[in-house]
């Protein structure tokens, strides 16, 4: 049984910083893909971020240059360091594992709430 933890979503203003966290834990062998996406009210789920076992990191357009993903092997977490926010990034906040647990499939956390005020 794999479990993915999420934390460090919230209120913010215009201009403001988060960072998101995310835990995985359980019968985990390896993990691949650590990614974030995010879904706002009545639209699809976008890819924002993501990073591979060897630390390479591709961002969305929308987010290069403001957002920071990184992870920490030994913890199996990653995390996604949001700066420069703006009222469009306001969304519910999913990170996404690829990892190998007797099988290789993908994780979805339970979702954080980003709110951004302009």
């Amino acid at each position: 049984q794999v479990q993915l933890v999420e934390s460090g979503g919230g209120l913010v203003q215009a201009g403001g910083s988060l960072r998101l966290s995310c835990a995985a834990s359980g019968s985990i062998i390896s993990i691949n893909r650590m990614a974030w996406y995010r879904q706002a009210p009545g639209k699809q789920r976008d890819f924002v971020a993501a990073i591979n076992s060897g630390g390479s990191t591709n961002y969305a357009d929308s987010v290069k240059g403001r957002f920071t993903i990184s992870r920490d092997n030994a913890k199996n977490t990653v995390s996604l360091q949001m700066n420069s926010l703006k009222p469009e990034d306001t969304a519910v906040y999913y990170c996404n594992v690829l990892l190998w647990a007797g099988v290789r499939r993908d994780y979805w956390g339970q979702g954080t709430q980003v709110t951004v005020s302009s």
